[in-house]
């Protein structure tokens, strides 16, 4: 096997397992006894690790200021939070929720001590100043299975409108210190949440599985990522009581974080950014519904263009194990691959762009506002046109 070149960036220290939030306080307890937590909007207050956290925090004599992120944030509120919060002694951000209330926590921890704007660093939006930080500490505890935003370095903001975008805020700096991935808390996640984030997660799987910036090292964790994901989506989907499906998702959704944020990404989430910039859509929404035509526009051209490239026979070997039928040929195997994508997306009832108010009009904008920094890994260059068709098999 050629091992080709390959960097490896910082990660955090990873704890997970079933139980480990209950570490959250004494680890926090390591940078200090004053906390911001960074959550989403309500529903974490009416869970019973609400209480075993606050308890915990108090027994380990930290005090905390409490923010809620309610939807995808913007940098006018990581901007409002770290004009009104950075006066305040805070020695750690705990960041516990989803891909929002991670994205959010980090992006405040980044900037609490520079204060600074955060539309100083945003790639591809103003001037796109190199951060010299420092970040103050920062804690991630994932509550869903979906972006692995708990091992990415980069935070997701957007503003959404006619003039929107959906861009990062990215450096290792920002890499949380601890992330502490507990299966237990997707016990309580609704099955439309998660079916999205399961979604989102496997899409990040399988593009950076063949991206352009792959290498052995991602390769084996995207494998075994989307091995967890075939045996844990489904079943988590049914039933969120299932302990091990819900392991199963947990690491899947973990790995999806490292592997994107070694290898990239590729034409799904480049379409991602601007449909969640332009309309209501949510990111795992997005990624869902996009992924089985996305993976079939991927698989064509690179037929008809590039029939050699290994990107072919990686796809392959991932429709191989989705159908778990190991000897089948290799359009065999493209066509189980796109069989299974096209039954999840009806299985997990994904909706249509359509459903979010995109038009056959609005994809000329959509398509001229893709080509950013995730659809720069795409296995190939896709033109104007194959864009279009992704977008147009989802209206």
């Amino acid at each position: 096997m050629h091992i080709a070149d390959f960097t490896l960036s910082r990660l955090p220290r990873i704890e997970f397992g079933s139980g480990v939030v209950a570490r959250l306080p004494s680890i926090a307890n390591q940078y200090g006894l004053y906390a911001l937590l960074v959550t989403g909007a309500g529903s974490l207050k009416h869970s019973p690790f609400w209480a075993n956290l606050t308890t915990g925090l108090k027994a380990q004599g930290i005090s905390w200021h409490h923010l809620t992120i309610a939807s995808e944030p913007s940098p006018e509120m990581v901007d409002e939070a770290v004009r009104i919060l950075r006066t305040e002694p805070i020695d750690v951000v705990i960041g516990i929720g989803g891909g929002s209330a991670l994205d959010a926590a980090k992006a405040i921890a980044g900037l609490l001590k520079p204060g600074n704007s955060v539309m100083d660093h945003l790639e591809g939006v103003g001037p796109e100043l190199a951060y010299a930080g420092p970040a103050t500490p920062f804690i991630a505890v994932p509550t869903t299975a979906g972006t692995g935003s708990e091992a990415t370095r980069n935070a997701v903001l957007s503003r959404q409108g006619a003039g929107g975008f959906k861009k990062s805020f990215r450096d290792e700096k920002l890499m949380a210190e601890v992330a502490l991935v507990d299966p237990d808390l997707l016990a309580t996640c609704p099955p439309a949440i998660i079916a999205a984030n399961g979604m989102d997660a496997f899409t990040q799987l399988l593009e950076s599985y063949v991206s352009s910036r792959a290498s052995p090292l991602t390769d084996s964790l995207a494998w075994g990522g989307m091995k967890a994901a075939r045996d844990g989506l489904l079943a988590l989907y049914a039933d969120a009581g299932d302990a091990e499906a819900r392991a199963r998702m947990a690491y899947a959704a973990l790995v999806s974080g490292i592997t994107l944020a070694q290898a990239g990404l590729g034409s799904v989430h480049g379409l991602a950014a601007p449909l969640g910039a332009f309309f209501p859509i949510p990111h795992g929404a997005a990624c869902g519904t996009l992924v089985a035509a996305a993976t079939r526009i991927n698989i064509e051209a690179l037929r008809a263009r590039e029939p050699a490239h290994p990107a072919l026979e990686k796809y392959a070997q991932v429709g191989r194990l989705l159908s778990r039928q190991g000897k089948l040929e290799r359009d065999a195997s493209h066509a189980a691959l796109i069989d299974t994508l096209e039954a999840w997306t009806r299985e997990f009832k994904l909706p249509s762009l359509a459903h979010y108010g995109v038009q056959h009009a609005d994809i000329p904008r959509i398509v001229a506002d893709s080509r950013g920094s995730s659809m720069k890994t795409n296995p190939l260059r896709l033109d104007d046109g194959e864009i279009a068709a992704i977008l147009t098999a989802r209206i």
